[in-house]
């Protein structure tokens, strides 16, 4: 029990622990409702891991090593029920390319969708087991535990500025200087470090709520835009020889090659807005809110 005239949290320790207690709730939810579909509580799961892990990255200088051990338990234990995600996301990339395209018939796309569903449905297969449910459930019970055990006090509003100022310098230096150049591997480690910034920033939207959504929803815009071409990539390469996709080769190529195109231009777009300013003013900004928010609530 706290004592009456104890000291109040600090508002970002308060704002942590309410957003990893609502993370692991979130985590439980698809392995605790019955009748859930493995597909949706696939997506869902997937997003839970994507949101912890980007919390124990920003907190483990403050937590130590226990919050990076949790972080690969949590990306080995996505990894495991991800079997059929290459097939989704080539899904998604057909879709991408448009109904109106005259290089691909409606005969072949048809044909190209009813090979994705059936290599799927045997990816579907092997995905959230019961004995995988089991060990989740187990990680989670274990991230419940440890955050009211963690010293998360010592995660303040200056700490929080500098860990999602860090994080912010990251994306940065993940930003290509060529984007007309740019590999796709290039793109792939953006998008890690956009998505890990975008759940984040979660961490930020007491302070200042319309200004943070609108600033997730930049970052989520990006994320999309960086992970269709993601998608593209996997399309095009179940396209080469040998792939199951081989036959159609000739007619997706040039579709892939354009919109590809589209997306990196797209995404060049938003980063150079949402990204502009120096990681050191961002860092002030955010300290400034932060004090300014604390103030308001004493």
């Amino acid at each position: 029990m706290v004592p009456k005239d104890a000291p109040r949290p600090d508002i970002a320790t308060r704002a942590l622990a309410d957003l990893l207690r609502d993370i692991v709730a979130n985590g439980r939810k698809p392995i605790e409702t019955p009748d859930i579909s493995d597909t949706v509580a696939v997506h869902e799961l997937r997003k839970a891991f994507k949101r912890w892990r980007a919390l124990m990255r920003l907190i483990a200088p403050t937590v130590g090593d226990e919050a990076e051990e949790m972080r690969i338990a949590a990306r080995d234990l996505a990894r495991e029920i991800a079997a059929a995600r290459d097939i989704r996301a080539a899904q998604e990339a057909l879709a991408d390319l448009g109904d109106d395209t005259p290089a691909l018939t409606a005969r072949s796309r048809a044909a190209i969708g009813e090979r994705l569903a059936q290599l799927g449905a045997s990816a579907e297969a092997i995905g959230l087991t019961p004995e995988r449910k089991a060990r989740i459930g187990e990680m989670w019970t274990l991230a419940a535990a440890a955050v009211e055990r963690w010293p998360l006090q010592s995660f303040d509003r200056a700490e929080a500025a500098q860990q999602l100022a860090a994080s912010y310098r990251r994306v940065c230096a993940a930003i290509p200087e060529d984007w007309s150049e740019v590999s796709p591997d290039a793109l792939h480690r953006l998008r890690q470090r956009v998505v890990e910034h975008r759940y984040q920033m979660e961490l930020a939207e007491p302070l200042w709520p319309k200004l943070m959504r609108l600033w997730v929803s930049e970052a989520q815009r990006l994320r999309d835009r960086l992970g269709a071409h993601q998608d593209l990539v996997i399309l095009e390469r179940l396209t080469q020889p040998n792939q199951p996709l081989a036959r159609w080769r000739s007619q997706l190529a040039p579709l892939i090659v354009e919109r590809r195109a589209a997306h990196v231009k797209g995404a060049n777009r938003l980063a150079g807005r949402l990204f502009a300013e120096k990681s050191k003013a961002f860092r002030q900004r955010l300290a400034s809110l932060w004090e300014h928010r604390a103030h308001q609530r004493d």
